[in-house]
């Protein structure tokens, strides 16, 4: 399983209708793409623990997608309603990080070490 995750910040100055844009981009493409197996989208919450303050940047908002296999994740990248929402994306993003993971279930973890 692949995780591509995407944690970023919108600018302060960023119009609702940019952001109602940004966020019809996101439902049609999580909705209309077949290779996501499962997505999820969040708000960052402070609960006032100490790693917070460790962190370098404030990301608000995350989207986690989750794909059977690298090659259903290369077939997101390109299609054309995530071609949009990229667009739209980086129009819409102060800061942002998008990071690939394979995951696996905590029994599991071992093959992860083995794959370096």
């Amino acid at each position: 399983m692949i995780a591509h995750v995407v944690m970023f910040r919108p600018p302060a100055t960023l119009t609702g209708s940019d952001r109602e844009a940004l966020l019809d981009a996101m439902r049609h493409a999580f909705s209309n793409i077949p290779e996501i197996t499962r997505a999820r989208v969040g708000r960052r919450k402070l609960i006032g623990r100490g790693y917070e303050a460790l962190m370098t940047e404030h990301l608000e908002w995350l989207a986690i997608l989750e794909f059977d296999s690298e090659s259903a994740l290369k077939t997101y990248l390109e299609h054309p309603a995530h071609v949009d929402l990229g667009k739209r994306f980086f129009q819409s993003a102060e800061t942002a990080l998008v990071y690939d993971f394979v995951i696996v279930e905590p029994d599991r973890v071992r093959d992860l070490l083995a794959e370096q």
